[in-house]
């Protein structure tokens, strides 16, 4: 009898520790989106030099980086005209996943046996619920539309329009998007980004160096000629997620290599007025920029050099990534690595474990891991359908 009861509590005991057990465990993963934009009209030969290929041949790809982080799968890929000229940051993704809107800055035309690039105005509004993922309208914004937000609460978006030297401001109701103002500038901006509550946005006027603050109340979108002195050629900006601090990433040289360093400039958003506090030397030619959802950590994409002459004293096969710590606002360099050609997007988790970089030589992503404070090479990669461009994840600040 004595044994028979030792066997029945055992046996609860490890039913109560295995129900403990199912209890905690970790739950399974989710889908997580990520928008990438191919680019297959603009190479570079040997000499650094430009070459234009004949237009149509662009994608855009949906890719789920969520149910299995260190293997991407793609859901679609849909014919659409992008282009590389410009910061990483002309597409984005709703924060609930149903909604990516893509800006086309550029068109190659023929004249005489000659291609040259001409400013478009088109933005395309994508069905992300659908599946395959679909295009469902086409809006006409601003010349040259590049970088582009959408605000967290997935109603309003802007688009910076650098050959119009405007912002763009489009209302978003259900899957319906419409033009509703177009906010003067008075110069070129390559990228513009909602703070997290919405009340704000910052502008990167790229040629005349400058972080350009934007108020907005409600729909109304207004620019009150307050501009922050970045470091030299602002192309990209990103916000922590708690709203505290802003992020530029000082290209240095209009949009390419110079062999020269180039910074982060970090900018105290609660100052009154806001201001640039600090300044973090990253590298030769930061383009691409992310702030990981978690705050903690941010990264600058660095060209080197990899699309330049071969014979060029600052010439590198390949970029790299350098992270960021951010503690508090003191911003701090942390670890390098090296990824592959001419990197351009960078896209982090939704957890900010795992970092997404587009190598636009290479036509593939490669995956990084976050370890703290550091980044690591899990030497995974991705191939993708193009030359990745840009590169968007859901909105997650």
């Amino acid at each position: 009898m004595r044994t028979r009861l030792l066997f029945l509590f055992s046996s609860a005991a490890l039913a109560i520790a295995l129900s403990g057990c199912a209890g905690t465990a970790a739950a399974p993963s989710q889908r997580q989106l990520m928008l990438v934009a191919n680019d297959e009209k603009q190479s570079w030969n040997d000499a650094g030099v430009v070459q234009l290929a004949p237009q149509g041949r662009d994608s855009v790809q949906v890719i789920d980086i969520g149910t299995d982080p260190l293997a991407p799968r793609s859901l679609g890929t849909l014919a659409l005209d992008n282009t590389i000229a410009g910061p990483p940051t002309n597409l984005a993704i709703t924060a609930d996943e149903r909604l990516a809107l893509v800006a086309n800055s550029l068109n190659v035309v023929e004249e005489n046996g000659v291609r040259r690039q001409v400013p478009d105005n088109r933005l395309f509004v994508i069905d992300l619920a659908a599946s395959p993922p679909k295009l469902i309208d086409t809006i006409v914004v601003g010349k040259q539309p590049s970088g582009l937000a959408i605000n967290r609460a997935g109603t309003l978006a802007l688009v910076a329009n650098r050959a119009d030297n405007s912002v763009s401001v489009l209302r978003i109701a259900g899957q319906k998007v419409t033009l509703i103002d177009t906010v003067a500038m008075g110069e070129s901006v390559s990228h513009v980004r909602f703070t997290p509550d919405g009340r704000r946005a910052l502008a990167a006027k790229f040629p005349n160096h400058k972080i350009a603050l934007l108020d907005v109340v409600g729909e109304k979108v207004s620019y009150g000629k307050v501009d922050l002195a970045a470091g030299l050629w602002p192309y990209n900006v990103d916000v922590t997620p708690d709203g505290r601090l802003a992020l530029t990433a000082d290209n240095g040289n209009a949009g390419a290599s110079d062999g020269q360093v180039d910074t982060v400039s970090v900018i105290d958003l609660e100052a009154v007025p806001p201001r640039v506090i600090d300044k973090v030397v990253v590298g030769d030619g930061p383009e691409g920029l992310a702030v990981s959802p978690t705050g903690k950590m941010a990264v600058a994409v660095i060209l080197r050099g990899s699309n330049s002459a071969k014979n060029a004293y600052f010439y590198n096969r390949n970029g790299s990534v350098v992270a960021l710590k951010i503690d508090g606002k003191k911003v701090t360099r942390g670890n390098e690595v090296v990824v592959r050609g001419l990197p351009e997007g960078a896209v982090f988790s939704a957890d900010g474990k795992y970092l997404y970089v587009g190598n636009f030589i290479d036509q593939d992503i490669s995956i990084l891991r976050v370890d703290g404070d550091t980044l690591v090479d899990t030497g995974k990669s991705f191939g993708l359908a193009g030359h990745p461009a840009a590169m968007r994840g859901r909105l997650t600040h």
